[in-house]
């Protein structure tokens, strides 16, 4: 019987961007994909009791269905994941965790770029957090690409990449390294070359599969 992950999106976009990552950097694994768009107008904080009890839902779906390890792929919720796991008996994991703790230890001056604010704050407020934890003094600015979600939603991915690229270019000018936590605007960054990259550029997506496989690698 083959290895199998779980995968929980609040957005369908996200889907055909993991199956592609997963088939590149554990190709033998089969990906049990979880979507519920509605949890993307919920990540308001007065939401909280709601979003916990649905994600709880989705992770013990993605259990059920032999799921060794599940990884929440939108920013918005991954300082649950903790929460989350405690209703489930497999290991959860959040790409918004995974990428700020790479980022910490790259630098002090952070970049986070992204199309909705929700995304924004949470990594915002989980960097600095972990920064005030750790002692370390870390200067984090967000930059929003206002119009880019909105293109992505009704598919006009050209307006969506062309905004992102603008602020991305703008970013790098007044940070040292630039965090991109939500997986729908990583194609957008990597039509970006190496060599106008003026800072390193953390992406979400591929990094988080990288670490799924080291964690269903260590389960026995």
């Amino acid at each position: 019987m083959g290895r199998k992950v779980g995968m929980v999106h609040a957005g369908s976009s996200n889907v055909p961007l993991f199956n592609e990552l997963t088939s590149e950097i554990m190709p033998d694994v089969e990906v049990v994909h979880l979507v519920d768009e509605g949890l993307l107008s919920m990540a308001e904080e007065q939401f909280r009791r709601h979003v916990v009890r649905r994600l709880k839902t989705l992770a013990s779906f993605a259990e059920e269905s032999g799921a060794e390890v599940v990884l929440f792929t939108c920013t918005a919720f991954g300082r649950l994941a903790e929460e989350i796991e405690n209703a489930v008996n497999i290991p959860v994991m959040a790409v918004l965790e995974i990428m700020t703790d790479e980022a910490m230890g790259a630098s002090d001056h952070i970049g986070i770029l992204g199309s909705h604010p929700g995304a924004l704050a949470s990594t915002s407020q989980i960097i600095q957090e972990q920064a005030k934890l750790g002692g370390k003094k870390t200067e984090v600015k967000t930059l929003l690409c206002p119009g880019a979600f909105d293109a992505l939603r009704r598919g006009d991915l050209a307006t969506h990449d062309r905004i992102v690229i603008e602020h991305l270019n703008q970013l790098m000018e007044e940070v040292k390294v630039i965090v991109v936590p939500q997986p729908s605007i990583e194609k957008a960054v990597e039509k970006v070359p190496q060599a106008r990259r003026k800072v390193p550029i953390m992406s979400s997506a591929h990094l988080s599969v990288e670490r799924l496989k080291e964690r269903l690698d260590s389960i026995a």
